[in-house]
């Protein structure tokens, strides 16, 4: 299966449904008007290099029908990271993967102030060049039987990479992730049989589409079911999703927490309660999160895993299967082992070990990187470089990346297990990181960065009824605004480095 073919035999069977309902610039396409507007993109895609194409977009019907138009033409979408500096991270993707055009646009470029880089091609330039005869063309096409269409776009294998994106880099450069047809067609149908999506859905799609979470569930999950996407292009503009979400009635929303806490607290009450699945992935889920959907919109807060390497869904948990607190169970067609970080040995039941996933939504390596490969993929398990177990009913926790674990005192300490105790106690809006830092004389200790004063005193005091006291904050930093990435996560490499450079300011030691 090709997701560019789903997306034409989609569009021929539903020709009048509303495909993208555009709430950024207005421009809503039916699906017949969709299928004409890639179809158009993809013959003017045909005058750049052959392979890879770049795709820099805000979310969007442009950005979701430029990357079905460059698969119709046979290329290979990158889609690059606009939000954490675009102008470095385009130059980065066209050298990592060797090629030139991205297709990007005339007003994000102003808003982000990102200059035109050699090769970047603006979709209004695109657009105006237009011509009534290629829409006509274009509109004749779409008559034809989609046998006819396939015919006339390109084919290709399932084995053929549909997206090359980046890892975020929370700890070092981001790593090129090439993701077949295969790979995200196994993930998407695996986990909507497993939650119940289906082409009635109205999906709130305002993640960006160069992340995983949003290309495969905003972008792909919609137009592989032939659902209606209404797409926004700033998740974290909290007060215009809300009312988007009362005014359209979504009934399918995922997004990261800390853009779910941002939805909450600029809400009214109802809001969301259209929504029949709301999953938060790509970071830990709170239970006041939870609760707080619960209350004010009456909506259950579901939470899921992933990763970019796995399409990225790896474990969600559903309206049968809802253990809050868990990551879910592994969705159908993947396999998921928990192994002992030292001995290799798989781990019994609610022992915490390394995640291992197995299955068709697993990337078959990094691009041309085969030592880093290697390193994460053996036998066709992939590692994950995360932490986590099983519990007896098989629901998987997840307690953290193995790089967010620290030796302290001989024991190894799980950084989010204790963010997670920490936020239970901490006043509404305060958020926190927890951070390892190095100690040569004394040996590592553990810091609380936190984004505003706090009676620390009081806050130790109630996690110690829970937590050994290595894994006690040692000290406290305060750091208003902590750094984030464009999905939504804390960066948590840039808060140790800042924690680091504030310990050596003051003279601060463990």
């Amino acid at each position: 299966m090709l997701l560019h073919h789903q997306f034409v035999r989609v569009a021929k069977k539903n020709p009048g449904k509303m495909a993208v309902i555009d709430r950024t610039t207005g421009n809503n396409a039916t699906y017949s008007r969709a299928l004409i507007g890639a179809l158009i993109l993809s013959r003017k895609f045909n005058k750049y290099d052959k392979g890879f194409i770049g795709i820099m977009i805000p979310t969007s019907a442009g950005c979701a029908l430029a990357s079905v138009g460059a698969l119709m033409s046979g290329r290979i979408p990158v889609m690059i990271n606009y939000s954490t500096g675009a102008e470095e991270n385009a130059r980065y993707a066209q050298k990592k993967c060797r090629f030139r055009t991205i297709i990007t646009s005339k007003a994000l470029l102003e808003k982000i102030n990102c200059p035109v880089i050699e090769g970047m091609v603006l979709i209004e330039d695109i657009m105006k060049g237009v011509t009534t005869g290629d829409k006509l063309k274009a509109a004749l096409r779409t008559k034809l039987p989609v046998g006819m269409i396939l015919k006339s776009i390109h084919g290709g294998d399932e084995n053929d990479t549909a997206a090359m994106l980046f890892t975020s880099g929370s700890e070092k450069d981001p790593k090129a992730v090439p993701l077949s047809h295969r790979n995200l067609v196994s993930n998407i149908e695996n986990f909507s049989r497993y939650i119940g999506i289906t082409g009635e859905d109205i999906i709130l799609a305002n993640l960006v589409f160069y992340h995983i979470f949003g290309l495969t569930v905003n972008l792909w999950v919609a137009f592989y079911h032939g659902m209606t996407m209404v797409a926004y292009s700033n998740p974290l503009d909290f007060q215009k999703i809300s009312t988007i979400a009362r005014e359209e009635k979504p009934t399918l929303m995922v997004g990261t927490p800390s853009f779910f806490w941002g939805y909450l607290n600029k809400s009214e009450p109802g809001d969301f309660k259209s929504l029949r699945l709301m999953v938060a992935g790509a970071d830990k889920c709170p239970d006041a999160l939870r609760e707080g959907y619960m209350k004010k919109h009456g909506v259950t807060l579901l939470e899921g895993y992933g990763a970019t390497e796995t399409s990225p869904v790896i474990s969600v948990n559903s309206h049968e299967f809802n253990r809050p607190g868990s990551t879910g169970k592994v969705i159908p067609g993947l396999q998921v082992k928990i192994e002992n970080f030292e001995t290799g040995e798989e781990c019994n039941l609610g022992e915490t070990g390394k995640i291992m996933v197995k299955g068709d939504s697993v990337m078959k390596g990094y691009f041309e990187d085969p030592e880093l490969t290697a390193e994460v993929l053996s036998d066709g398990w992939y590692n994950t470089g995360d932490m986590g177990f099983f519990d007896e009913d098989g629901y998987l926790w997840h307690a953290g990346r193995f790089k967010r674990f620290a030796k302290v005192g001989g024991e190894m300490i799980s950084l989010v297990k204790v963010e997670n105790i920490m936020e239970k106690y901490l006043p509404g809006g305060v958020a926190c990181c927890i951070v390892e830092i190095p100690d040569i004389k004394k040996g590592s200790y553990i810091v609380a960065a936190v984004s505003a004063e706090i009676n620390k005193t009081e806050i130790l005091r109630k996690m110690m009824s829970e937590l050994p006291s290595l894994a006690l904050p040692r000290q406290f930093v305060i750091i208003k605004d902590l750094p984030m990435m464009g999905t939504g996560k804390i960066d948590f490499r840039s808060v140790t480095r800042m924690v680091q450079e504030i310990i050596n300011e003051t003279g601060l030691t463990g």
